[in-house]
């Protein structure tokens, strides 16, 4: 069967990134189910197709079931600083929404501006992080330009492949999201759904998002556009993709080498965050509770679960705190101010995990 480019339709695509077979990224068995042979068994590969320049998830064999997760704060402040940002450039009455598995919606900053919510065409079109889980790009591109109403607007919020690249954040590779965009691809994706850029915004969410307005028909794009273009630029050649692969190889050896060394010492490790993107990088360094003891969340849905692939357990914030362990490392550093504030008793016992470098007290 050829493989075929998610978004141009294709056939120049090579791979970049490949981690071989991993657990599904969605799927959190309850705590007392075994581990079997079948649940680590899922292809995890990126693609990029060297005629659109859009990178892929390969292949997808597994069934979205991820429970929904609470949404952090840094989310719900970086919602708020983007619609006050493009607030200038918007138009008309209606708004509408393509939401993200995720959960977390900028429809009440709308509403509270006097906008209306409707199902139909919309004068304002919203998609944060959205458009990244559908598996066919070209028709969710072209079902957005369609939703949007002539003389109307599409915002569109991505995690740019240049902070992928850049911050060797290779476990944004996951089962569901099946494109990770650079502005150049998007800005043919868009075109070929008959939509121009006009603006970007930059914001310091998961190290590097950007937000881009866009409209019907061929219209110039901004400075604001071009300064993204040219950031993007040096980082997304096919060795700089590879560069992924490296990365990989030597943060799952350093993790696990951080809870060893740990568990050595005598002293008991927790996890905050049972995220999505934690999933292979446990499955790749091995985690068991022989070194990690457990993993808070608080979503309530994942509580009495289980990381994918490992006998971890997923339990509650009260748990973790009645547990008083030694360290406690969080899998998603944009929670920092957030837990930092909710629970000062673990102050001193936060570990960030860096791709690119050891496992860091802070």
């Amino acid at each position: 069967m050829v493989i075929v480019c998610r978004g141009c339709r294709g056939d120049a695509l090579r791979p970049v990134l490949d981690l071989g077979k991993v657990p599904a990224a969605d799927h959190f068995p309850p705590a007392a189910a075994p581990v079997g042979p079948d649940e680590t068994a899922h292809p995890l590969r990126m693609d990029i197709c060297l005629e659109c320049g859009l990178a892929q998830l390969a292949e997808d064999d597994t069934r979205a079931e991820e429970p929904r997760g609470v949404e952090p704060q840094a989310l719900r402040d970086q919602a708020s600083a983007a619609v006050e940002r493009v607030s200038g450039l918007l138009r008309g009455q209606t708004v509408r929404e393509f939401g993200s598995p995720h959960g977390g919606t900028w429809v009440p900053l709308l509403t509270a501006r006097g906008f209306r919510e409707v199902r139909g065409a919309a004068d304002v079109v919203l998609d944060c992080f959205g458009i990244m889980h559908e598996p066919d790009q070209r028709a969710a591109f072209a079902h957005r330009a369609a939703a949007t109403a002539p003389g109307g607007m599409l915002l569109l919020q991505y995690h740019s492949l240049a902070t992928i690249v850049a911050s060797g954040q290779w476990n944004a590779l996951r089962h569901g999201h099946f494109a990770y965009y650079s502005l150049a691809a998007l800005l043919r994706l868009l075109a070929d759904a008959g939509m121009s850029v006009v603006a970007a915004w930059q914001f310091d969410l998961y190290g590097g998002t950007v937000l881009l307005a866009a409209v019907h028909g061929d219209a110039e794009p901004d400075d604001s556009v071009r300064a993204v273009l040219a950031a993007e630029s040096r980082p997304l050649d096919l060795d700089g993709l590879r560069r992924l692969q490296q990365v990989t190889d030597t943060h799952a050896v350093a993790l696990r080498g951080w809870l060893e060394s740990q568990s050595a010492q005598g002293l008991r490790v927790y996890a905050y965050g049972a995220a999505s993107r934690a999933v292979a990088l446990f499955s790749l360094a091995g985690v068991h509770r022989g070194v990690l003891t457990a993993v808070a969340d608080a979503s309530p849905a994942k509580q009495g679960r289980r990381m994918p692939g490992t006998d971890v357990p997923i339990v509650a914030p009260a748990e973790l705190l009645a547990a008083r362990p030694d360290s406690v490392l969080l899998t998603l550093p944009d929670l920092l101010p957030e837990v930092r504030e909710r629970f000062p008793e673990l102050a001193g016992r936060w570990f960030l995990d860096d791709p690119d470098g050891p496992v860091k007290g802070v």
